[in-house]
């Protein structure tokens, strides 16, 4: 928390409206800031948009031109989805204009204690994990903001000093940030991705290693030390480094972090769970726990509550996420797996013949990195933009079936109509969701509305 910031003085100019966009235009009003809301839609019709300009907020919609800079403004709050290729950002960018995103501004007025979670690909699953271990805290309380879904303006506002706040942070959001400090940061893995926003892929980990680029010694680091890349990364970084690890175990883990040995879920040297205490399938999410748990040991949370919550946890909606299953076939929705890293992730989770559902947004890349992993897939039913450059990849692995498809409810009916006893039907996409959906949450509740539906339609006979 920053102290004495005059927020009555500042002259902001925030780019993007949507849900990040309106939390951060109501808290400057209720500052005393001047603030000038800029988006490329039409926001005549939204009601909260009239409220604010009644209390002094000035709107520019249409487009993002450059001569709104021509006024002096303190600096940007923009929304994290918008590239800094646009011409007013790279305007901004030359004349030295600071550019945030939420999270920083949350960051200065937040009492409670931050803890942030980044990652290329788990931070949904950890950030889940941490908040439900420590819903087992003795005094305040724990709450959940940032890329999870929750603006974190407004929880900043909410949180006291007693209470944590567990911030999820993407690179988006990273890359706009100067002065956050969490005081546990946690760092899941860091793999390529992004590179159609980010450009190259050291900006990329740049951005993720802003998470950490202000910690002090009183501060703390989980990370993944099976990378060892992100290993380097840290090595002259002065914070407390807690390591957690499961196939890079050494004396080091074994004294400062959480780990995986004999089945057991260990930290510094105490056996605290068992791996069959995790709920969750793929091997991925016994890293996952491993770095909520080094969160929750840090925070004082009793063994026996860590094994309680583990035995409470499903998993987080469109992340390997079960929806059900008929006839013996199981259904998965996986619609946040918007990379090659996640999709491989998946279909390492499963051991039973895979009826795959994939494609969307085309970023320019090829799906070669899947072939590997694509042995026990026996159809794959595709859609989108990607659907052509999908099927390559699956001829190249000798998929027994590949039906390309318009769009995601056609993919899905096709793919439930093929499955048998012992499949798993999966929705993996292995691309962002933008050609066809708003969001990925969107893209995951169409198909688990359709294998629902399809499910109640189709008479149980043994």
């Amino acid at each position: 928390m920053l102290k004495n910031i005059e927020f009555n003085k500042h002259k902001v100019l925030i780019i993007g409206y949507a849900m990040t966009g309106k939390s951060v235009a109501e808290f400057l009003l209720e500052q005393g800031a001047s603030i000038t809301i800029n988006d490329r839609g039409d926001l005549s019709q939204d009601p909260s948009v009239n409220l604010l300009l009644s209390q002094g907020a000035k709107v520019v919609t249409g487009g993002h031109p450059v001569e709104l800079l021509e006024e002096s403004f303190d600096y940007i709050v923009k929304n994290p989805g918008i590239p800094y290729s646009i011409p007013i950002i790279k305007r901004a960018i030359e004349l030295k204009l600071p550019i945030y995103t939420d999270v920083e501004l949350a960051s200065w007025i937040s009492e409670a204690a931050l803890i942030g979670v980044t990652g290329s690909n788990g931070k949904t699953t950890t950030t889940s994990l941490i908040h439900q271990f420590l819903s087992y805290r003795k005094e305040g309380q724990a709450y959940l903001a940032g890329n999870i879904g929750v603006p974190s303006l407004e929880v900043a506002k909410l949180a006291k000093a007693e209470d944590d706040m567990i911030i999820e942070l993407s690179s988006f959001q990273l890359m706009g940030t100067e002065k956050l400090c969490p005081n546990i940061a946690v760092i899941c893995n860091v793999y390529e991705a992004h590179l159609d926003y980010h450009g190259t892929r050291d900006a990329y980990i740049k951005a993720k290693l802003n998470l950490v680029s202000n910690v002090s010694a009183n501060e703390s680091v989980v990370y993944n030390y099976d990378q060892h890349e992100l290993r380097e990364w840290l090595e002259d970084n002065v914070a407390q480094k807690v390591p957690f690890s499961v196939n890079a175990v050494d004396d080091f883990v074994r004294t400062e972090g959480a780990y995986l040995e004999d089945e057991t879920l260990c930290f510094k040297g105490e056996a605290v769970a068992s791996l069959t205490d995790i709920q969750i399938p793929g091997s991925h999410n016994v890293e996952n726990v491993l770095a909520a748990l080094a969160v929750a040991k840090l925070k004082g949370i009793s063994n026996s509550n860590i094994q309680e919550a583990l035995h409470r946890f499903n998993g987080v909606a469109h992340r390997i996420q079960p929806i059900g299953q008929f006839k013996e076939r199981h259904f998965y929705n996986d619609s946040k797996a918007t990379n090659m890293t996640a999709t491989i992730t998946a279909l390492k989770s499963f051991n039973t013949p895979i009826v795959y559902i994939g494609g969307g947004l085309d970023r320019g890349n090829e799906f070669d990195e899947l072939i590997p992993y694509l042995s026990h897939v026996k159809a794959a039913f595709l859609y989108g933009e990607t659907k052509e450059k999908m099927a390559k990849a699956f001829l190249e692995a000798e998929t027994a079936q590949i039906d390309i498809k318009e769009n995601l409810t056609e993919a899905t009916e096709a793919a439930y109509k093929a499955a048998k006893k012992g499949d798993t039907v999966l929705l993996s996409p292995s691309c962002a969701s933008w050609d066809q959906f708003k969001t990925y949450e969107v893209r995951g509740q169409l198909f688990v509305d359709v294998i629902q539906n399809l499910i109640k339609e189709e008479p149980y006979q043994d």
